[in-house]
């Protein structure tokens, strides 16, 4: 694939509870409908491995990461009625959000 035809999109989110079986439940929840949004090629729910490498970040509860055939589509993604609902309805959970995205390298 040539620089630019791909597109990751990897989302990591702090609970404000991250002991609340239930709030994470609601978040991956949230997250699954999230999936249907039409621009995504692949998704991916996640969290913490277990592993304990120095170099490993572990303190984030839920892990989202998403591929896309591209930029555009990604930027599709942000405004799709879908993702926006996401937001407003799940927002309260999270106290912290980082997004790492990245494409090929030239």
């Amino acid at each position: 694939m040539g620089a630019g035809s791909f597109f990751i999109h990897h989302v990591f989110f702090w609970l404000k509870n991250p002991s609340s079986a239930e709030d994470k439940a609601k978040l991956v929840e949230g997250l699954k409908k999230l999936s249907k949004v039409k621009t995504i090629k692949s998704f991916h729910i996640g969290q913490h491995a277990g592993t304990t490498r120095p170099v490993i970040e572990k303190s984030y509860s839920v892990s989202w990461m998403l591929t896309f055939d591209s930029l555009e589509t990604e930027e599709e993604y942000q405004k799709d009625p879908i993702h926006l609902n996401f937001v407003k309805e799940n927002e309260a959970l999270w106290e912290k959000v980082v997004v790492y995205d990245a494409v090929p390298v030239a």
